[in-house]
């Protein structure tokens, strides 16, 4: 951080028999210029200043590097002229918002408004390191002591995986495990309630996140239902009451209100071409290809989750990887039955980038880079790494695969649109 100050003084106090540095001043007015947002009374604190002080011309340029220590400020002058102190302050171009990654606090006003008492110069953003960073995290520190969670929370960059860059500051507890407490759920029918009640069940116990869990838990109820036949269905989650402490484990308890509205039979769900999909078309295709190589096909009926993840699935295989699916329902009010139609936002096309081998062993590394059959620049499908795992058959290299767990890392690269592929075989316990 470029740190810069000046000091300008009037005349006759040069003119004195003392030095200017052992010379002391009684400013009348301290006055701040280039920080609009902040008052006069939030910066003389930050600043270590009180009116009426006697101050050194050193002591003036240390009270202006206590504004930079807090980040806030990529440079300041300052001037005195017998009467006014004035700094001149230029405002940092690097901040970021705050984001909480597992932290038992509701983001809104209430929350801004309580790190704002507790830290008079944050405004929603604080820079990359520097004071402000640090007076925010332990803010947060003590929220959590007031509500009886004795947490270590850490502050680090947050890296947008889409843009590749920081975006923000997170903030995490790392000293305790968060999960989602107990759900409670109301305004459901006799109908649904076991498999709400089943839903609720496995959602409970995952990690909490700050920001998403709320969402998440929100999205996953509406899609049981819609499942079901609800399309119309609403759903609102919410943190209620107080975490629940286990030990080094803390649970979220939240409550969800339901409103089911109609039933509806689900009729047929058309393809973004217009044709409906059938269950023979699903099971017709690769099926849903896991992480360790094995196909599942669906059994059944088809609803409207296994269509959205049909289609992603098969813009994905083109190198769409960033396709959005939304189905949009239809109603037949007269017949009770509900249609949807898939809408598609495929996305730019990505291709296939550097590819890297971990293993140790330099003539498996040249058989493995020798069997790789999708070269740099090739449409980039995620199947293509299952396909090369489970069709080496009978051979050294399919004979090492079928004793070892393999994993894979995709990294996309968003300017590029590029797909860099790290493999890596394990040792099977």
């Amino acid at each position: 951080m470029k740190r810069a100050f000046f000091l300008l003084l009037s005349v006759f106090v040069l003119a004195s028999s003392q030095s200017a540095a052992e010379q002391k001043f009684q400013p009348r007015t301290i006055q701040f210029q280039g920080a609009p947002e902040y008052t006069g009374d939030e910066l003389m604190a930050a600043a270590g200043l009180k009116m009426g002080a006697v101050l050194t011309s050193s002591e003036m340029k240390s009270h202006g590097h206590n504004l930079l220590d807090t980040g806030l400020f990529e440079s300041f002058n300052f001037s005195f002229n017998g009467v006014d102190l004035v700094y001149m302050l230029v405002p940092a171009s690097n901040l970021y918002p705050v984001r909480l990654e597992n932290l038992p606090l509701t983001p809104g006003k209430e929350l801004e408004a309580a790190l704002r008492s507790r830290v008079p110069l944050y405004r929603g953003k604080v820079p990359l390191e520097a004071g402000l960073t640090e007076q925010v995290r332990q803010a947060l520190e003590e929220m959590l002591a007031a509500r009886g969670i004795q947490a270590t929370v850490v502050a680090s960059p947050y890296t947008d995986q889409e843009l590749v860059q920081v975006t923000a500051i997170s903030y995490a507890i790392t000293n305790l495990q968060v999960h989602v407490g107990e759900i409670h759920v109301e305004g459901v029918s006799p109908e649904m309630q076991a498999k709400v009640r089943s839903l609720a069940d496995r959602a409970a116990k995952t990690d909490y996140n700050t920001e998403n869990t709320a969402g998440n838990i929100e999205r996953a109820f509406a899609l049981l239902y819609a499942d079901e036949g609800y399309p119309s269905t609403k759903v609102h989650a919410e943190q209620s009451g107080n975490p629940v402490a286990f030990g080094k484990t803390i649970d979220i308890p939240f409550k969800v209100t339901v409103e089911e509205g109609r039933h509806y039979k689900l009729g047929s769900i058309f393809l973004p071409s217009g044709e409906p999909l059938t269950l023979e078309m699903i099971n017709k295709s690769a099926g849903v290809v896991t992480n360790s190589g094995e196909k599942q096909f669906v059994n059944g009926e088809v609803n409207l989750r296994t269509a959205v993840l049909y289609v992603t699935r098969e813009y994905k295989s083109k190198g769409n990887l960033d396709c959005v699916v939304t189905p949009h329902p239809q109603y037949d009010d007269a017949s009770g039955v509900v249609n949807y139609k898939l809408e598609v936002q495929p996305g730019p096309v990505y291709t296939m980038g550097k590819l890297t081998i971990l293993n140790g062993a330099e003539d498996l590394r040249a058989a493995m880079l020798a069997a790789w059959k999708l070269p740099t620049g090739a449409v980039f499908s995620e199947k293509a790494i299952a396909d090369y795992y489970s069709t080496q058959g009978n051979t050294p290299l399919g004979r090492t695969f079928a004793s070892v767990n393999f994993k894979y890392k995709l990294t996309k690269n968003v300017d590029t649109h590029t797909v860099d592929v790290t493999l890596l075989l394990e040792k099977k316990q």
